[in-house]
């Protein structure tokens, strides 16, 4: 008969938590795999459970998302398990620090600073962490961070301080202008003569300012271009699927009659 150490039926937010810290105490002193893993084996699985949250999320699959929540969450509780084995800190920390921190971020609620609106709140926000041993602004984005959410997070945190394009035109004008540099490392006669490394360069910066112009008309990057690789891949997958359906294969159809069918996707 398999142990249930509390019951499906915790009525209330303190109660539910309490019953995933008991799941996970009794997990990780009983089961063969919960006692091997470390906060490195951990690592890699929590990165995949937040893509899984962020899939659900863009699909608008809320119950897919409230599961992921659970995983999300049974992950950051076993992180506070294993701390707590070695006496480096237990859940109750982590979940004071973090009441701390944002009630020292936010003396507006909490104090008697006035703000007209959000952006003086990141910007008070990005003050305290100053105040609070930060060398640098850009110090609290993540080196492994993808590279297009590194870009987005970084034009955020300098905005936070006030640097940042006065209006929308002006960066616009900027996308313009990367976009020449970079044509102008095409535009050349001979092809061989062409710098592959400062076109690279150039390239990188097209993205960084399209990335600033997405910021100031308030569209994600992230989520549009992921958006973008669903809707190719379930577009992809209906002209595979026609084709297969017609007894053809992709490498033997010529793209005019591939865009027959990747025409009806988008009809679709």
């Amino acid at each position: 008969m398999p142990n249930n150490p509390i019951p499906a039926n915790a009525g209330n937010p303190a109660d539910a938590f309490n019953r995933l810290l008991t799941v996970l105490d009794t997990l990780r002193t009983q089961c063969p795999w919960d006692k091997k893993q470390t906060m490195e084996t951990l690592r890699h699985l929590t990165i995949e459970e937040t893509y899984e949250l962020s899939d659900a999320i863009l699909e608008g699959d809320l119950n897919e998302v409230k599961k992921e929540l659970g995983d999300v969450m049974m992950h950051l509780v076993f992180y506070a398990r294993i701390a707590s084995e070695t006496n480096d800190f237990d859940i109750v920390d982590v979940l004071n620090g973090v009441c701390d921190k944002l009630i020292n971020r936010h003396p507006h609620i909490y104090g008697d600073v006035i703000v007209q609106d959000e952006n003086d709140v990141k910007r008070n926000w990005e003050q305290i962490k100053l105040k609070e041993g930060n060398k640098s602004v850009l110090a609290g984005v993540p080196s492994s961070l993808p590279a297009l959410v590194k870009a987005s997070r970084i034009q955020e945190k300098a905005r936070g301080v006030g640097f940042d394009w006065e209006n929308k035109t002006e960066v616009w004008e900027k996308v313009e202008e990367e976009l020449q540099e970079f044509k102008n490392e095409f535009n050349v006669t001979d092809h061989t003569a062409i710098d592959a490394e400062k076109a690279e360069a150039e390239f990188g910066d097209v993205l960084f300012s399209l990335i600033n112009y997405a910021r100031f008309i308030n569209i994600n990057p992230e989520n549009a271009l992921e958006k973008t690789n669903k809707k190719f891949i379930k577009r992809f997958q209906y002209l595979e699927e026609k084709a297969k359906q017609n007894g053809k294969a992709l490498a033997d159809m010529t793209l005019t009659e591939m865009d027959v069918y990747w025409n009806e996707a988008k009809k679709l």
